[in-house]
């Protein structure tokens, strides 16, 4: 399962987020996003498995962000080209 998650982030454009929800419909079963959460948390590459594109189902960015905290994640998200507000991104505009 761990693979098909990390393989699922190097799909994600630049410029677009997904949420857990995303990521464990496309494992089979969207009760499985914290399960997605816990996997992430234990990403062993942030550069080549990008997990700060990943947010909750509204928008919100990880307090845990497992490299650097949530100020990181927006910051890496900035980066690309994402407006983040109040430590939120806009699911209607930048969703994969």
């Amino acid at each position: 399962m761990k693979e098909k998650v990390y393989e699922f982030l190097i799909t994600i454009p630049k410029g677009r987020v997904v949420t857990y929800g995303q990521i464990a419909e496309y494992l089979g079963n969207k009760k499985l996003a914290r399960v997605v959460g816990n996997i992430l948390h234990n990403n062993p590459d942030e550069y080549k498995y990008p997990c700060y594109k990943v947010v909750d189902s509204k928008g919100n960015l990880s307090k845990n962000f497992a490299f650097g905290g949530i100020e990181k994640q927006k910051e890496k998200l900035e980066r690309e080209g994402i407006v983040v507000n109040e430590y939120k991104v806009d699911l209607n505009k930048y969703r994969f």
